[in-house]
């Protein structure tokens, strides 16, 4: 998998078959180890500026399916923050930027078509009407005020990836409060990230695709939200290029 690829997620399958048992609980060291792991991947950026070619392909809940072109754009600039703008649809698209900073959460402007840019605060709200939130592609929950990690022994395996779990969680969010991510242990992307509501039911879940060699590197195909309230599925799928 490529660096700018491993940043888009961090810049969102199945157990091992080894036995997984809990360790013991320290909270304490669960409490820290869990904020030293979020500011971690907070703090992960582009070391350069680059764009990606991509599409959004959205499946509603009668199973119909339509694909918007996408375009994302890394702009990195000499300090800590950098912006990320996602440009969905044809002649008129919703164009999103969002600049994002470690130690706050990212501020996002929408604009549609030929009008002006209107920052907005509602971060739960879809863009492009796909599955994915405004704070879902900013990593919002990275930056919840409760972040502790689980401990597991031996570490589960996502993708072939051994990984660390990090439980996010902040009671006054909207939608839900709770979010456990499997980080990877060898680079720190994000494999895997179930969203929990308040009564504990799974409403989104967010997973990586799959992953093509090319020119001898490991490129990341697509990924995807599902929405398990509503029954819709959105896959975003990137563009492989061979190396220049």
């Amino acid at each position: 998998m490529t660096s700018k690829k491993i940043l888009l997620l961090a810049g969102w399958l199945t157990w091992s078959t080894a036995r997984v048992t809990v360790a013991a609980e320290d909270p304490s060291r669960e409490v820290a180890a869990g904020k030293s792991l979020a500011e971690d991947l907070r703090a992960m950026r582009p070391t350069e500026s680059f764009t990606n070619q991509a599409s959004l392909r959205l499946r509603d809940a009668d199973g119909n399916t339509r694909r918007l072109p996408l375009t994302i754009i890394n702009r990195v600039g000499d300090g800590p923050s950098w912006e990320v703008i996602y440009a969905a649809g044809g002649t008129a698209p919703e164009m999103l930027s969002m600049v994002r900073t470690p130690d706050h959460p990212p501020q996002y402007r929408i604009t549609q078509g030929a009008q002006d840019g209107v920052a907005t605060p509602d971060s739960a709200r879809s863009f492009a009407g796909s599955d994915f939130s405004l704070r879902e592609l900013g990593l919002e929950f990275l930056h919840w005020p409760g972040q502790r990690v689980l401990p597991r022994t031996p570490p589960p395996m996502k993708k072939g990836q051994p990984c660390k779990i990090l439980e996010s969680t902040n009671p006054g969010a909207t939608n839900y409060t709770r979010v456990v991510s499997w980080i990877s242990i060898e680079h720190n992307g994000l494999m895997l990230a179930d969203a929990y509501d308040a009564s504990g039911r799974i409403v989104k879940r967010f997973s990586i695709g799959s992953l093509k060699k090319v020119d001898g590197v490991w490129q990341l195909r697509d990924m995807e939200m599902i929405d398990e309230v509503r029954g819709t599925e959105t896959k975003l799928e990137f563009e492989l290029k061979a190396r220049e």
